[in-house]
């Protein structure tokens, strides 16, 4: 078994962590956007989002570790420019929803995230498995908010 490269790892889990927090800092006190729409029934409490984003944002860090550590190739660089991209995209959504109070781009912003982040899951999980494994919840969470925004739009 490899040996943990510790700063790696750190740096790893840091990038989709602090694209998160800047995303959640820049959609701060837009809550009241939110609380005036009318949800799903399915929708879950306010409260839910941050905890499953944080999760996820681990989760994404943990499966980018897994890659990097792997021999270079250029499946290796393919798996991992896709995934930065991705975590730009996944940036600006809450800006699109929350700030800009645009349901409707914000669906479709999300639709195009969900896309790269499948082909992300994609190159994961043939670049190493336990990568793959790690990046599929948030794939998984990324199906579900789009059924949530394509039912808030319907809603709205």
């Amino acid at each position: 078994m490899k040996r943990i490269d510790w700063k790696l790892l750190i740096f790893a889990l840091a990038v989709p962590l602090l694209v998160g927090g800047l995303a959640g800092i820049s959609t701060m006190g837009s809550m009241e956007f939110y609380n005036s729409l009318e949800l799903p029934s399915f929708a879950p409490p306010g409260w839910v989002f941050p905890v499953a984003w944080t999760i996820l944002y681990a989760l994404m860090g943990l499966a980018s570790y897994f890659i990097m550590i792997q021999p270079k190739s250029q499946q290796k660089k393919d798996a991992l420019r896709l995934y930065y991209f991705q975590l730009i995209i996944n940036f600006f959504w809450p800006i699109i929803f929350f700030n800009m109070e645009n349901i409707t781009i914000a669906l479709f912003w999300l639709i195009i995230l969900l896309i790269i982040s499948i082909a992300t899951l994609i190159l994961f999980f043939k670049e190493d498995k336990r990568a793959g494994w790690m990046f599929l919840p948030y794939v998984l969470w990324l199906i579900f908010a789009t059924v949530l925004n394509f039912s808030v739009v319907l809603l709205n």
